[in-house]
């Protein structure tokens, strides 16, 4: 158990940070494929403090950057196609 703790990335709200540091991540992204896939003008996050709101819109920026090689073996690989990864203006 303290192993594991000692590897939890506590302060880091980088998405790209904590994929490529092999940091425990806890895949939300099926919920960022379902937002993308739906017509909409605006969406709203609500979440309590210290909830994962940064890491969230951080995961969304490299999502929009065409930073396609952070998402392999995550949901949302699988539930976008090629036209949702291509990178636009963040």
């Amino acid at each position: 158990m303290v192993e594991f703790i000692d590897e939890m990335p506590l302060g880091d709200d980088d998405f790209q940070n904590m994929i490529t540091s092999g940091a425990p991540y806890v895949d939300k992204t099926s919920f960022l494929a379902h937002i993308i896939n739906r017509r909409g003008k605006a969406w709203y996050f609500s979440r309590p403090r210290r909830f994962g709101k940064t890491l969230t819109v951080s995961t969304l920026e490299h999502l929009f950057s065409g930073r396609r090689d952070l998402f392999k073996g995550l949901a949302i690989e699988e539930r976008l196609d090629e036209k949702k990864f291509a990178p636009r203006p963040v």
